[in-house]
């Protein structure tokens, strides 16, 4: 199968086996509070990276004193959300509060488009992003990621009745839906001879919900997007269904500014006390339930 030949992209291994199915979109701003006071620390607003100088915290540098930045696109269920107060939930919240009490930081989501979280990171405007973030080759050129947290899964949403029955039916899709920036977007868009469709059979949209949209539109054949937020748009939506086979399966990291070492081994000592105190397990627990 096509989707075969994308794992070999994949950099890194999960640093534990959760079952976790999930992926990327696009979100409005909105206050931020910590959903869980036992497994994470105090989050406060932010809408865009904050314009700050920076700030030793012990033998690591934050873009802010006191505080951690975690750059994001709070709109990929069961990872980031807003919820209807305007605050910000979902399983990389939980875990990066959680990371920033251990650090003895306050946490602060700066919530944007996917490709500005990876960006904002990139460029040191945050300190982390988090949004169901793969880890690939060509983003170890330009970020430094954690040890893996999650493992997911990219599916196909079509439509009921639709003659794209396996994933290897996409080859007779005219278009593929996925959203910009995203792996999904990357694997399709790449060249048959690399496993990919080119890229005049893939529109990139800003949000995996838009992208749905234009499935049920009549404007693309599928969308190629992760597992578990491809669940609520198939809910949300009557006349499609997930394809039985799996389109690819990745690694989901935390991306920080390259060279900054002294904050990624900070990072992945909490993240590992967390993996091995079941605190990783049980936010993961609260959100997606065994079927």
């Amino acid at each position: 199968m096509k989707n075969l030949k994308k794992l070999a992209l994949l950099g890194l291994t999960a640093a534990m086996s959760l079952s976790l199915l999930a992926g990327c979109g696009n979100g409005a701003s909105g206050n931020a509070e910590t959903p869980d006071a036992n497994s994470s620390a105090p989050v406060t607003e932010s809408q865009a990276p904050a314009e700050t100088t920076p700030a030793a915290t012990g033998e690591f540098t934050t873009v802010e004193a006191g505080k951690l930045h975690m750059s994001t696109d709070a709109a990929f269920p069961p990872y980031e959300m807003i919820k209807e107060d305007g605050t910000f939930e979902g399983i990389d919240v939980e875990v990066a509060g959680a990371i920033a009490e251990k650090l003895g930081l306050e946490l602060v989501v700066d919530d944007m488009g996917f490709d500005a979280a990876l960006l904002a990171a990139q460029n040191g405007q945050s300190d982390m992003v988090m949004a169901g973030v793969t880890v690939t080759d060509e983003r170890l050129e330009v970020m430094d990621f954690s040890d893996s947290y999650a493992t997911g899964v990219q599916v196909v949403i079509v439509k009921e009745d639709s003659p794209i029955q396996t994933v290897d039916d996409l080859a007779n899709a005219d278009m593929i839906g996925t959203q910009v920036a995203t792996t999904g977007y990357i694997y399709c868009s790449d060249t048959p001879e690399n496993g990919g469709y080119g890229e005049d059979h893939v529109t990139a949209y800003e949000s995996g919900a838009l992208a749905v949209q234009a499935l049920v539109n009549g404007q693309v054949d599928a969308v190629v997007i992760d597992n578990e937020p491809a669940k609520a748009f198939v809910e949300q939506s009557e006349g499609l269904k997930i394809l039985d086979t799996e389109f690819a399966v990745e690694d989901y990291a935390i991306g920080v500014q390259k060279g900054n070492t002294a904050l990624l081994d900070a990072i992945n000592n909490a993240l590992a006390e967390l993996i091995e105190d079941g605190t990783v397990q049980s936010i993961v627990d609260k959100y997606i339930t065994a079927e």
